[in-house]
């Protein structure tokens, strides 16, 4: 053989070497019982923090959500529901901005902080069904779940649910095993911690509750203290929030079922269609990308005979606790047909993000799998391909957010100037009335942001909704004074602004202003405002 032959196959040795080592250090500190769990959180960290990084560059020309907004006003004061929702949503953002800045980024810290707590429990949740080695392979593939990363950017009800949901699988799965009061206890706080984030999580409940029923140990379970007791504990520990619905006349029960009423069956097949069809799509990203760490096992190790043999086993298989597996199949496949059965059943509209927090067991109930195998090198593939997607994707964010505005494909809304019209509303009541300006009325998507961009942090009225807030009322905004705003391009679905502001903010001066946002040299829409200023009563 000639040297120059040599030295070609001494480099592929020597990084097959390389490789081999970091898989074996990698599985080593996955597998070790004190190592692993900081494993996972330094994962978690890493991730928040990357992706925070990313969203911040990728939404570098849009205002925060209306949902994260909302989120926040919610925040400013501590009530035991709002109106459209439960409270706990709201009450971790009061918290959150009362640490940090009211600024883009730290919403996207928050979002990422919440999919990554999420990935530390279901590592919790994986170390009681598979080995560690398993668990980690699953929380980096959720990892790599889009839910888990840019289609979380947003801080919502549905995006909190993320965290509680999880906390109730692991409480469940304890009680399933220890079967005591104590674990019954825990089980009834975490459903009840679920419910106070959105109403939509008894679909959880339902699917542990079912797969409780059929699951062959269920005997076991439903003649112990622990389902009994933390049914009990769950009702005992909601009675505030019951009471606060029936304060407000089941108020969140009144805006679902305004909203999500459909006019007819055929749109009901259709969004049920497109609920389906978008969260397999979503699934397809971790699940396509595991696949391709497998192959990088087969093409490493890979052989004229019996490839399948390195990713395929037959027998039982000591990595996976098979009666707690078969809990996570159950719950997973039981809240994956169940809502989209039921909306055809009754006929009721669902999001397509309301699928949001319903697929985290996705990736441990395939790497529970007894006939599939998990060697190093796959763990190793798997980490590296989070890390090349995740860092490409940090580097090609200011481009790809300059193209979104420049094509402007995405809606003139997105890039519609309001932190810029809050700023200049703000300026010009304090210039006007030598106060603090207090309430702003407007339709959810104008208000909430006002709320969250103006100094002043007014709370906010929508026209025409029955579910307010509780944060403030028509009465307490005629005494204080507001600012209502029109958009004069309107769509005429929803409730009409100005003769609203015709009946209730009348002798109001009347101002015209326009805002249009530029970035990187890209001209955003011009938004023309109408804009009433009521002064406070004398």
């Amino acid at each position: 053989m000639s040297t120059a032959s040599y030295l070609p196959a001494a480099r592929r040795a020597r990084r097959r070497l390389t490789v081999r080592r970091s898989a074996a250090w990698l599985a080593a500190r996955a597998c070790d019982p004190k190592a692993g769990l900081w494993l996972v959180i330094g994962f978690a960290v890493v991730h928040a923090l990357l992706w925070t990084a990313i969203l911040v560059k990728l939404k570098a020309a849009q205002d925060v959500h209306m949902d994260v907004a909302e989120a926040y006003a919610w925040g400013q004061r501590f009530l035991l529901g709002y109106g459209k929702h439960p409270p706990l949503s709201g009450w971790i953002a009061g918290v959150w901005f009362r640490i940090f800045p009211v600024t883009n980024w730290s919403t996207y810290l928050l979002a990422m902080t919440t999919v990554s707590s999420a990935l530390v429990v279901c590592w919790l949740i994986a170390v009681r069904v598979v080995d560690r080695r398993r668990a980690f392979f699953a929380v980096v593939m959720l990892a790599l779940y889009p839910i888990f990363n840019f289609k979380g950017f947003k801080y919502n009800a549905d995006l909190a649910q993320l965290v509680p949901l999880p906390l109730l699988v692991l409480a469940y799965l304890n009680a399933f095993e220890k079967r005591t009061v104590k674990s019954g206890l825990w089980l009834g706080f975490a459903g009840a911690l679920a419910l106070m984030t959105k109403y939509w999580v008894v679909t959880m409940i339902g699917a542990i509750g079912l797969a409780a029923l059929i699951h062959p140990q269920r005997l076991a379970f439903l003649r112990s203290p622990a389902p009994w007791v933390a049914i009990a504990t769950m009702l005992v520990a909601m009675i505030p929030h019951l009471v606060w619905l029936e304060e407000v006349d089941f108020l969140p029960f009144t805006y679902a079922g305004e909203i999500y009423a459909l006019p007819s069956r055929a749109l009901n097949v259709q969004h049920v269609i497109g609920y389906i069809g978008h969260n397999l799509a979503l699934l397809a990203a971790p699940v396509v990308l595991s696949l391709l760490a497998l192959l990088v096992v087969v093409l490493v190790r890979w052989q004229r005979t019996g490839v399948l043999a390195w990713v395929w086993s037959r027998g039982p298989n000591p990595a996976v606790n098979l009666p707690q597996a078969i809990n996570i199949w159950l719950i997973q496949l039981i809240v994956a047909i169940g809502p989209p059965l039921g909306a055809l059943a009754f006929s009721v509209y669902i999001k397509t993000d309301w699928g949001i927090p319903l697929f985290f067991l996705v990736p441990l109930a395939l790497v529970a799998i007894p006939t599939l195998r998990l060697p190093r090198v796959a763990l190793f593939a798997m980490l590296a391909i989070w890390f090349v997607v995740t860092i490409a994707t940090l580097i090609a964010a200011p481009s790809i957010a300059t193209r979104e505005m420049a094509s402007n494909r995405t809606g003139a809304s997105t890039y519609a100037a309001r932190s810029e019209l809050a700023r200049e509303l703000t300026e010009v009541w304090q210039r006007k009335f030598h106060s603090r300006w207090a309430v702003v009325v407007a339709r959810s998507d104008i208000a909430e942001p006002m709320t969250f961009y103006s100094p002043d942090h007014p709370a906010a009225i929508m026209p025409g909704e029955a579910w307010s807030s509780g944060l403030t009322s028509l009465d307490e905004a005629k005494r204080l004074g507001f600012i209502g705003v029109c958009d004069t391009k309107e769509p005429e679905y929803l409730v009409p602004c100005e003769p609203w502001m015709a009946e209730h903010a009348k002798g109001a001066e009347q101002v015209v202003m326009t805002t249009q946002r530029f970035f990187q040299g890209h001209p955003g829409p011009s938004t023309v405002w109408k804009v009433y200023l009521v002064p406070p009563a004398k």
